[in-house]
């Protein structure tokens, strides 16, 4: 891994090790620019909730279990 890759990384601990969830499987569909977050696997969503700013956030049994990011390379984070 470059080390701009790492530093990358680096850049979002912060924000990781703040995020309410012990565990967290991402996937990104560079096509459709869509990023998905599980907070449980595997999970099996009821119910969703689509945001006014592209974001549906989805529940089981009224827990969140993961977040779907649209247009996720124009969200503006930076290296």
């Amino acid at each position: 891994m470059a080390p701009v890759e790492v530093q990358k990384i680096l850049n979002i601990v912060p924000q990781l090790v703040g995020i309410p969830y012990m565990r967290i499987w991402s996937s990104y569909d560079k096509e459709a620019d869509v990023l998905y977050l599980n907070f449980k696997k595997p999970s099996h969503a009821d119910d969703s909730e689509l945001t006014g700013d592209d974001i549906i956030i989805r529940y089981e049994k009224g827990e969140v279990v993961g977040i779907t990011i649209l247009n996720a390379s124009k969200r503006g984070i930076t290296a």
